[in-house]
C-alpha cells in the first residue's frame, strides 16, 4: 500500500503477535498479523491520537479511501495529529485471513478460518494500540463496518476514547442489512470454484455479490443523474448495465471472495446487547464526548439507526446530511462532513476549556 501524497509523515507496518489470538467464538489463531498504516508523530503528551477504523472492503490507507477528511491540507492532517488505521482480521490487506497461510497445515485456510465478529476486530485493534504505546485516544471514528468497530470499542475501553464520532452506522446489523449480505454470500456460494480452495475461487460469484451490494449503497436518484441514456432507442447494453459489471470486476481484481464472506458474516454479528443486559445499557457505558451523524437517504443504514445511537448515548450529539449517493455518502460528501465534525470538535474544545476555568 502507497500513500498519494509523498509529503504526508507514513508509516506502514505490521504487528505480528507472538501469542494466539483467542476469538470470541473460543477459537484461537496462531501467528496473527495486523497491517496498519501511521500519519504524523505521536506528540510529548500523547494526546493527539486519531484512530480510524475502515468499513468493508478498505485498507488501512485512509488518506486514500477517506480522501477530503484525511489528507496533509485536510480536517485530520499529519501535521496536528497522529493518525492510525488498521486493516481489519479477516480483510486481505496484509492482516491475517482466509488467504494466509494456516501454521498447522501449511496451506491456505480458505474456508477453514475460524468466523470472527465484530469484537474480534476490537481485540485486534486493542493489541496494536499496547503495541504502538497508546494509552488513550483522543478521537476514534469510523462509518457503516467501521462505526459497528467504534462503538463497540468505545463500550468495551469506555476510559480510552475521549471523543467518538460515528458515521452511517448502527448499534445491531439489521435483519435488513443481513438479508443484503446473505444474499451476496449466496451469490458467492453460486461459484462453484469458492469451495476449489484456490486464490480466486468464487470471483465471478463475487462480482454479482458487488453488484447486489451497490444497490443497497446508492439511490435511485444516483443512478438516473449518472447512469440515464442520453438516447431514447436503446433496447440493450445500457449504461447501468456497463456500470454493474465495471464495479464488479474492480472489487475482483482487488479484494477476494473468501474475505468478502467472512466480513459479511462479522458484519451480520454486529449487536452490542449480545451477552450484556441490553442494547441500551450496553451504549449507555459509553463515556466518550459523541458525534453521531446520519445520511437522510441513507437505505442500508437508514437514519433512524444513526438517531437511535445518539438517543442512549449519554449526551451525544446529532447531525445529518443529504447525499444522492445513500449510503456511500459518508465517503463521498467530505465537506459536509468537515464542516459537521469541525464545529463539534471545536465546540467541545470550548466547552472543556469553560469547565477547566469554572473548577479552576
Amino acid at each position: 500500500m502507497t500513500n498519494s501524497n509523498s509529503k504526508t509523515p507514513l508509516g506502514v507496518g505490521v504487528y505480528n503477535y507472538t501469542k494466539q489470538f483467542k476469538l470470541e467464538s473460543g477459537k484461537k489463531i496462531r501467528n496473527l498479523q495486523i497491517a496498519y498504516q501511521t500519519y504524523g508523530k505521536l506528540n510529548a503528551k500523547k494526546d493527539n491520537v486519531i484512530w480510524v477504523c475502515h468499513a468493508l472492503t478498505a485498507n488501512a490507507d485512509v488518506f486514500e479511501w477517506w480522501e477530503g477528511l484525511f489528507g496533509q491540507n485536510a480536517l485530520f492532517n499529519p501535521n496536528d495529529h497522529y493518525i492510525i488505521c488498521a486493516n481489519v482480521l479477516g480483510s486481505n490487506y496484509g492482516t491475517t485471513n482466509p488467504l494466509s497461510t494456516n501454521p498447522v497445515t501449511g496451506l491456505p485456510y480458505y474456508l477453514s478460518f475460524p468466523q470472527f465478529t465484530i469484537r474480534d476486530f476490537v481485540s485486534a485493534h486493542q493489541l496494536l494500540a499496547t503495541h504502538l504505546g497508546i494509552d488513550s485516544i483522543k478521537l476514534l471514528i469510523g462509518g457503516s463496518l467501521g462505526g459497528q468497530q467504534a462503538v463497540e470499542w468505545s463500550i468495551i475501553e469506555p476510559n480510552k476514547i475521549e471523543n467518538l464520532i460515528l458515521v452511517a452506522t448502527n448499534a445491531a446489523h439489521s435483519p435488513w442489512g443481513i438479508a443484503f449480505n446473505e444474499s451476496q454470500r449466496l451469490a458467492i456460494t453460486t461459484d462453484r470454484t469458492f469451495f476449489a480452495n484456490q486464490p480466486d475461487g468464487g470471483s465471478k460469484g463475487l462480482k454479482t455479490a458487488r453488484s447486489i451490494a451497490l444497490l443497497s449503497y446508492r439511490t435511485y436518484n444516483a443512478y438516473g443523474n449518472t447512469q440515464v441514456e442520453s438516447v431514447n432507442d436503446k433496447t440493450d447494453n445500457f449504461r447501468a448495465s456497463s456500470y454493474q459489471n465495471y464495479q464488479g470486476e474492480k472489487l475482483i481484481n482487488r479484494f477476494n471472495a473468501h474475505s468478502y464472506y467472512y466480513l459479511t458474516k462479522a458484519m451480520d454479528s454486529h449487536n452490542v446487547g449480545r451477552n450484556r443486559k441490553s442494547i441500551v445499557e450496553a451504549l449507555k457505558l459509553i463515556k466518550a464526548n459523541t458525534l453521531v451523524i446520519g445520511i437522510e437517504n441513507d437505505f442500508l443504514f437508514p437514519i433512524s439507526e444513526q438517531k437511535y445511537l445518539a438517543d442512549n448515548i449519554t449526551d451525544a450529539e446529532f447531525a445529518s446530511i443529504h447525499s444522492e449517493y445513500g449510503h456511500d455518502g459518508f465517503l463521498i460528501e467530505t465537506n459536509a462532513l468537515t464542516n459537521i465534525i469541525g464545529t463539534f470538535i471545536k465546540e467541545s474544545r470550548d466547552k472543556k476549556v469553560i469547565k477547566l476555568q469554572h473548577t479552576g
